[in-house]
């Protein structure tokens, strides 16, 4: 608990860039301080009406940690001074990995046994597809929902998404890889049944930047690279809001109601019970 990091280390070069401008203060001489914060403007855009990109500040902070190493010693004993606080952080991350995948995923696992979740269909697609739509039915209708959250937050890390259809997938009849990566970048999930039958699934919050790109042609990269044109998208919302931002998405780019997008429900504050929504 003590050690064990879900993310990046207590320690870290992305940290330290972040924090470049906080550790230029604990520099204790006058003459050092003033020479590392001038050769770290030098590299800045001055516009009196706003602040210079996060990019560019990046940069030169990373040049200027290059340049004078003795920041990372400042840095360092600055991580020291607060190591309290990594003990405290890591036994949190620690439990939410134990809440998530240990305790909450096996009851998801069990909801889907009753389904035809397990069961193998006539070929790679439409047994892909049959298990996102299932699992679909269970997240949205069957309290499956649940899974993804931890202390009322909802889980905004693709790659927690991957983990668990992975684990929820533990009975498959056919191949099941993830992170496949044939030349052209990983994709989630290939399953496969021999050189000839083949299917991709990605897995997308509808949060993610990278949304549109995906849609447009990410999947089709990795089709070509995996030699297969079976291919399906799993769209992950956790509010109305995003719902409606990807409806507006999938209406423009003209992909409404295709049968390999699949959107799942994944709200919590949208659920009522059935004696409330007969009601309703």
């Amino acid at each position: 608990m003590d050690i064990l990091r879900y993310e990046d280390t207590w320690i870290n070069r992305k940290d330290l860039i972040s924090n470049f401008e906080r550790l230029l203060p604990a520099v204790e001489n006058d003459a050092l301080r003033f020479q590392i914060n001038e050769y770290f403007d030098s590299f800045l855009t001055h516009d009196p009406k706003k602040e210079p990109p996060k990019g560019e500040k990046e940069l030169a902070a990373s040049r200027t940690i290059i340049a004078y190493p003795q920041i990372i010693d400042y840095y360092i004993l600055n991580k020291e001074e607060h190591g309290d606080e990594v003990i405290a952080a890591n036994i949190d991350e620690t439990s939410a990995v134990n809440a998530i995948f240990i305790e909450q995923v096996p009851q998801l696992v069990e909801l889907l046994k009753p389904t035809a979740f397990y069961s193998k269909a006539q070929n790679t697609y439409r047994d892909a597809l049959d298990r996102v739509l299932y699992l679909k039915q269970v997240i949205e209708n069957n309290d499956g929902y649940k899974v993804f959250y931890y202390k009322g937050n909802p889980i905004k890390r693709e790659s927690d998404l991957h983990v668990m259809f992975r684990l929820v997938c533990y009975n498959d009849k056919y191949d099941v890889n993830s992170e496949v990566n044939n030349g052209r970048g990983p994709v989630d999930y290939k399953i496969s049944d021999g050189a000839n039958d083949k299917t991709l699934i990605e897995f997308k919050l509808a949060s993610s930047k990278s949304l549109r790109r995906n849609l447009q042609n990410q999947m089709e990269i990795y089709a070509a690279a995996n030699q297969t044109k079976l291919q399906i998208k799993v769209i992950l919302y956790f509010s109305q809001k995003e719902y409606d931002n990807v409806s507006k998405l999938l209406e423009e780019m003209k992909l409404q109601g295709e049968e390999n997008i699949v959107l799942i429900d994944a709200r919590n504050d949208n659920k009522p019970s059935a004696s409330v929504a007969t009601k309703l």
